[in-house]
């Protein structure tokens, strides 16, 4: 919301120094303020003498404690404020790319500046025998692989599926689910928490909201509503009250207060320093439009594919990553592809079609080119199409009795082909586009070290072209870098944190790091990192792809580091240069003893790339490994890896 003189009690120069303001901080920034100014007009009496320290900026912060707010009210949870009607709500979440922890987050601060007291936990966090004491319940979860739950959400999961789970009579509970509706199973996993809520007897405070890859607008629904729910309960503070409480959850500095900071810099540039958090007016829902430094082929001569290592220009983002980030970026359909749906249907590229839910207009070539997905079909598509368009053999492919059918129809099938399969043509633009989804965005692992290159990022991207249907096929984003996009370009990108998928706070800890193909992207960051930090570390890497002479990608990188010491070992496996197929979990098996050693000394173990095969393949040997050389039975070892996942040591970023 825009502040104007008419709707505030602020003078026009206020206004729009405020307008500048306000949307370049961040929602942390913002609670913190709120806090600020809360303790600012409760109260004007000095802090108390007693400093606390704090660590900021690699030196020591030495600031004030503030005394409580002098408004004669108890903070959250104290005996008073249970008198008042404060409610706990735990809030529990599930993520593989750090979406739902974001939402679980801004839900939490919601719920204390109304005057509630808020835990956000991870689900793996949690401790499940202490559910029977959980009065108020929300799930934030996404769905994993083939319908399943993430990572750390799986033990919760299956506690609550097992005979141990306990009656729920007393809990009131909501979910919210996050997926991607071109895909079977979608929301499977906050589908099957819901049902399982229920039938333990909670109670349902609020409809489950099922989201799509678009999921602001449905997150924010669901949020309100179950606010509002919480709030008819009679469980908030008063306003009043409820912000006083927020200060005592997120003290503020009062005006005057003495900070003691130390002033001394270091002779050397500290690497924390380049972590600190700036304020950045880009997101996901206002993308920054990124040069294009170099688009560069990794693979030899003579490849069957083809790998860009893709460099973008950060200057002016304010964006500060960390190694297991992503950068998203909303690519544009193949023009070709759209002019061939666009004659197709009898459409004309310049007639006005609906983008976005304010309802704005664009031509409809332009729609098709960057604002709506076309290159996939889903099930709620095709049933919204028959309902618009009911062609007897469409109608006939979504009943009930012809699932495995139209399994098999959906995969690897576009618009054009169910608009040339059920001739749809003549059915006008204004009625069909509305119905087709946002263009996603595309995450792609961060190959490059912010501390090494901080006005830049590195990405690893491979082309995805093949043939289907009698038709050649492209990936949307990774054909559109790999044959569009030239140094000086830019692409509207935007910056994801994987809270997931993080280097061990210590920086000596040993490292395991499994990747194949551009699967090895994040751990190029790791090791410019390590680098970077002068940490001393054991690191073992490995790689594999398809041929030793063409395909290994960054092998300069990993000769250098080798020889420096920032990679104690690599083990590569090139999968067709042998008369047999030799993968990255075959190297594991030959240095059983070795892998289980590390991990025994406290290494970390890191897996990315593709999930339903790499990810399950190297999952199964680690449990063959650690089953093999622990001595362990094979229950012993899926608790082995559970602990390492609890201890995050073991991470996985899979797609």
């Amino acid at each position: 919301m825009q502040l104007e003189v008419e709707n505030s009690p602020f003078n026009q120069e206020q206004v729009a120094l405020l307008n500048r303001l306000l949307p370049t901080l961040t929602e942390g920034q913002l609670v913190w303020l709120a806090g600020y100014l809360t303790a600012l007009n409760q109260q004007r009496k000095e802090v108390s003498p007693g400093l606390i320290q704090a660590r900021g900026n690699g030196a020591a912060l030495l600031e004030p404690v503030p005394q409580a707010v002098s408004s004669g009210l108890a903070p959250v949870g104290s005996s008073q404020g249970e008198q008042k009607g404060v409610r706990e709500v735990t809030v529990l979440y599930g993520t593989d790319t750090g979406n739902s922890k974001q939402l679980a987050e801004k839900l939490t601060r919601q719920l204390e500046e109304r005057g509630f007291k808020a835990t956000c936990l991870v689900m793996d966090q949690f401790k499940p025998q202490t559910l029977k004491k959980v009065e108020v319940l929300l799930i934030v979860v996404s769905t994993h692989g083939e319908g399943e739950p993430p990572d750390n959400a799986l033990s919760f999961y299956e506690f609550l599926h097992s005979r141990r789970a306990p009656r729920l009579e007393g809990l009131k509970f909501s979910v919210l689910a996050l997926g991607d509706s071109s895909y079977e199973h979608f929301c499977k996993a906050g589908r099957d928490f819901d049902q399982r809520l229920a039938e333990l007897g909670g109670e349902r405070l609020y409809d489950r909201v099922d989201c799509d890859v678009d999921f602001d607008a449905d997150a924010e629904k669901w949020m309100e509503g179950v606010l509002a729910a919480l709030q008819q309960a009679g469980g908030a503070l008063p306003q009043q009250e409820a912000a006083a409480a927020l200060a005592t959850v997120h003290p503020a500095i009062p005006n005057g207060a003495q900070v003691a900071l130390s002033l001394a810099q270091p002779a050397i540039a500290d690497p924390a320093l380049e972590r600190q958090p700036v304020s950045s007016p880009y997101s996901r829902t206002n993308p920054f439009q990124a040069e294009v430094l170099e688009n560069i082929n990794l693979n030899g001569r003579g490849s069957t594919q083809e790998t860009r290592h893709l460099e973008l220009s950060l200057e002016g983002s304010h964006w500060h990553y960390e190694p297991g980030d992503c950068i998203g970026i909303y690519p544009e359909n193949n023009p070709t592809l759209v002019d061939q749906l666009i004659e197709a249907m009898g459409w004309r590229g310049e007639e006005l079609v609906p983008v976005g839910k304010e309802g704005q207009e664009r031509p409809l070539r332009e729609a098709l080119l960057s604002h709506y997905e076309i290159t996939v079909l889903t099930k709620p598509l095709l049933e919204k199409v028959a309902a618009l368009h009911a062609h007897d053999q469409l109608v006939s492919l979504l009943a009930p009795e012809n699932q495995e059918q139209l399994r098999t129809y959906l995969y690897g099938r576009d618009l054009l082909d169910l608009v040339q399969d059920f001739e749809l043509k003549g059915l006008p633009a204004q009625e069909l586009v509305p119905l087709l989804r946002k263009m996603p965005a595309r995450l792609y692992s961060i190959s490059s070290s912010h501390l090494a290159t901080p006005d830049e990022v590195s990405l690893t991207i491979r082309a995805v072209r093949y043939e289907a249907h009698g038709r050649q096929r492209y990936g949307v984003c990774s054909t559109q870098v790999a044959d569009r996009i030239q140094p000086g370009d830019t692409l509207p990108v935007y910056l994801h944190h994987n809270p997931e998928f993080k280097l061990p706070d210590d920086p000596d800890r040993p490292l395991i790091m499994i990747g194949p193909g551009t699967g090895v992207a994040p751990f190029r960051s790791f090791l410019a990192e390590r680098e970077m930090l002068g940490a001393q570390g054991k690191t073992w890497l490995f790689f594999g792809d398809r041929h030793f002479l063409t395909d290994f990608l960054y092998q300069l990188d990993w000769q250098r580091w080798l020889k420096e010491g920032v990679l104690t070992r690599m083990d590569v496996a090139f999968s067709r240069d042998t008369e047999q197929k030799v993968y990255v979990q075959h190297r594991m098996l030959e240095k059983s003893k070795e892998l289980y050693s590390w991990l025994e000394d406290g290494a970390y173990l890191y897996v990315c790339g593709d999930e339903k095969r790499m990810a399950k393949d190297v999952h199964a040997t680690l449990l063959q490994i650690i089953q093999q050389e622990g001595g362990l039975t094979e229950e012993q070892s899926e608790e082995y890896l559970a602990q390492l996942r609890r201890e995050k040591r073991y991470q996985r970023d899979v797609y």
